[in-house]
């Protein structure tokens, strides 16, 4: 049976849920079904969405008992629009009779705009959403108009629902939290990767294997607005790879990445900077034994560009795949908080850099962030993320150390800080591997105070002195030739650490 209904949109179905508005259309029914068995029933709705209109629009769906199995595609129009006017883009998602309730425990599901069809039963769902029982109550089918042409969002959504008996649902296992180690020692991992259980095309088993070739030892589950890919990572874990759990938390107003969150962790993303709720969930992200990591602050897609403030962030994610403009400006901003961490000795934010692969010709691992922990688990990874024990590689290929030393046998690494009074000489090391043709610089409070080619091997040792009084602070650059040569322009990044304090806090 196919029935069909114009969805009503009138405002009196706008609310506010504490966060972003929302719209809530007419509902379906398939009461009339209840004692369907065995069978199916379709249902089709159309509707228009108006430009302005709220962020999330819900469409309920009375579902009545007997349901094993829910399934949901859509297709809208694609008008042409003129040069530099938004067309047509309309996410989708599905919540359960639990409701929608910011933060709640309805979720069930979402894919973005990845994917035109979906479904849910007990045993299993598509990639994005989770599995379970098709309980009875009042689902939502939660449609994200992302941007909407002049002429409106003209949409159709199908439900299909199909009776019988529910399967059981397994219940999940989770990579474990464990891999084998080398003890203290660096790790170089890539904490931002999507698979096909968001918008991308590989399998958790084959983003593993190009984890493996390129010379990782964690990655970090990140998909957009779903933690359903959490159960499908143990098979692609082992001694030698680290899986974390996480999720990119994708607002209207930044993305950010938990990073390394307890099992099952899903973060809600329905809120926009105005509505004061970022807070809540980075506190949630922390509680969860994650990271809260802005992703690619200064890219230029619509809806990326960070605008909640790093007051609650852990990390940043300055360099994003392969190296352009905009990572040089996140780069620049983050250098411009050091100053403060270093006058007061106080909370900084280190920076970190992964490819945010999401298909091929992406590369997984290119950047990818090497850190200082006390061995290859979940704990010690973060540990170290968190105390800015690091740096970013373009690859493998490329090793840093770098460290500042004192009189006295005084000594301090990446993310530390030397204790030297005001004038104390002091002697900033780099030594670099795998950067032949490569520039390295060492930048501080000031900017870039040393530059020096490196040797045609890509092997070379820096060496350079100063003063607490001179220099706040020290890191390192490793920078390609310019593409188009420009005096005062660098060529793009292929390593940087995070600083090395100087002095006594003040």
């Amino acid at each position: 049976m196919c029935n069909e209904d114009d969805a009503n949109l009138s405002r009196r179905g706008l609310f506010v849920t504490g966060a972003a508005a929302a719209l809530t259309l007419g509902g379906v029914s398939f009461a009339e079904a209840a004692d369907t068995a065995n069978g199916q029933t379709t249902k089709v709705v159309r509707g228009t969405l108006p430009p302005g209109s709220p962020d999330f629009v819900y469409l309920p769906v009375e579902v009545p008992r007997g349901v094993a199995e829910i399934r949901v595609s859509y297709t809208y129009e694609r008008p042409q629009v003129p040069a530099g006017t938004q067309g047509n883009a309309l996410d989708i998602g599905i919540f359960d009779e639990r409701g929608t309730a910011l933060g709640g425990e309805g979720f069930r599901g979402w894919s973005g705009g990845a994917r035109s069809e979906f479904f849910i039963r007990g045993d299993e769902a598509t990639p994005g959403y989770v599995a379970g029982p098709v309980r009875a109550g009042t689902w939502h089918i939660a449609l994200g108009p992302y941007t909407i042409a002049p002429q409106g969002l003209a949409y159709t959504v199908t439900v299909t629902l199909t009776y019988g008996k529910p399967a059981p649902t397994p219940k999940p296992v989770y990579p474990p939290e464990r891999a084998k180690g080398r003890g203290r020692d660096w790790y170089r991992g890539d904490c931002h990767l999507h698979s096909w259980y968001s918008d991308g095309l590989r399998t958790p088993d084959e983003i593993a294997a190009l984890a493996r070739a390129a010379g990782l030892d964690f990655v970090n589950s990140s998909e957009h607005n779903t933690h359903a890919a959490h159960g499908a990572w143990a098979d692609a874990a082992g001694d030698d790879l680290l899986v974390l759990l996480g999720e990119e938390v994708t607002t209207r107003n930044g993305h950010v990445v938990a990073l390394g969150t307890d099992p099952g962790t899903f973060v809600d993303w329905r809120y926009r900077a105005r509505d004061n709720r970022f807070g809540h969930y980075a506190r949630a992200i922390r509680r969860a034994g994650g990271l809260v990591v802005p992703a690619h602050p200064h890219a230029t897609c619509v809806g990326c560009n960070w605008k909640f403030g790093f007051g609650e962030a852990d990390a940043v994610e300055v360099w994003n795949g392969p190296y352009t403009p905009d990572d040089d400006v996140s780069l620049a901003d983050w250098d411009g908080t050091l100053v403060a961490a270093a006058r007061s000795g106080g909370r900084w934010t280190p920076a970190m850099g992964s490819s945010d692969a999401h298909r091929d010709p992406d590369a997984v691992g290119t950047p990818q962030t090497v850190v200082l922990a006390d061995d290859l688990t979940r704990e010690a990874i973060l540990d170290g993320l968190r105390a800015g024990r690091s740096y970013v590689a373009e690859s493998s290929a490329v090793s840093l150390s770098f460290a500042a030393y004192g009189g006295r046998g005084r000594r301090a690494g990446i993310g530390e800080r030397l204790r030297v009074d005001a004038d104390d000489p002091v002697t900033v090391r780099l030594e670099v591997t795998g950067a032949p043709g490569r520039t390295a610089r060492i930048v501080t409070d000031q900017g870039v105070l040393h530059t020096v080619a490196l040797p045609a091997e890509g092997k070379g040792t820096v060496e350079w002195r100063t003063t607490a009084a001179y220099a706040a602070y020290v890191r390192a650059e490793v920078r390609h030739p310019a593409v188009v040569p420009i005096p005062g322009f660098p060529g793009p990044l292929a390593a940087f650490t995070n600083p090395v304090f100087l002095g006594h806090p003040g």
